[in-house]
């Protein structure tokens, strides 16, 4: 069974991040909560605190199929400006999966992983995408190995696309019914 870790920095957005690893693991997916943090706990962009399952250096991330990026600011940015991240995200865009939601996708864009990709993020941020790329908004896009989403008003769709791409439709109406979507 595929595992997804979803990368955490203080900043994220709440309802981006939560939601992936919610309908994941109800989903019957091993999903980590994986803070880049010096430790577990960090801190959301409303000021939500959140403890982590594990750090970033307390994972064997050949244990995992995919690596998720949540949106909101100051995170996205935080996550960009770790170089662990962004080896990381190169890594599983060449070997594996990566889905990246909100102001997230800037730093696909960044890394070249969104290169001969479509993708979409939240208004401004495609700026940082190669031409031709950017999907339009208020969406989720999925090409190939890479998900992107607009933004948090997305984050349930988004978790579902991922979901469907590892487990199926039969995992995804399952969580539907489940939470009366």
């Amino acid at each position: 069974m595929s595992g997804v870790a979803v990368l955490a920095a203080d900043g994220f957005e709440t309802i981006e991040c939560l939601t992936v690893v919610d309908v994941l693991r109800r989903g019957g997916i091993h999903t980590a909560l994986v803070s880049i943090m010096d430790t577990r706990d960090v801190v959301t962009s409303q000021q939500i605190p959140v403890t982590c399952d594990v750090t970033f250096d307390e994972v064997d991330f050949s244990e995992y199929d995919y690596v998720v990026l949540p949106g909101g600011l100051p995170g996205a940015t935080n996550l960009r400006a770790d170089e662990r991240v962004c080896e990381l995200v190169r890594e599983f865009a060449a070997t594996k999966h990566v889905a990246a939601i909100c102001a997230a996708p800037f730093i696909l864009a960044e890394l070249g992983v969104l290169e001969g990709h479509k993708a979409t993020c939240f208004p401004g941020f495609e700026a940082a995408f190669p031409a031709g790329s950017f999907a339009g908004d208020r969406t989720v896009v999925v090409d190939g190995n890479v998900i992107t989403a607009s933004g948090m008003g997305q984050a349930l769709p988004f978790a579902l696309a991922i979901l469907n791409d590892i487990a199926g439709e039969v995992a995804v109406q399952k969580v539907k019914d489940g939470i009366q979507l």
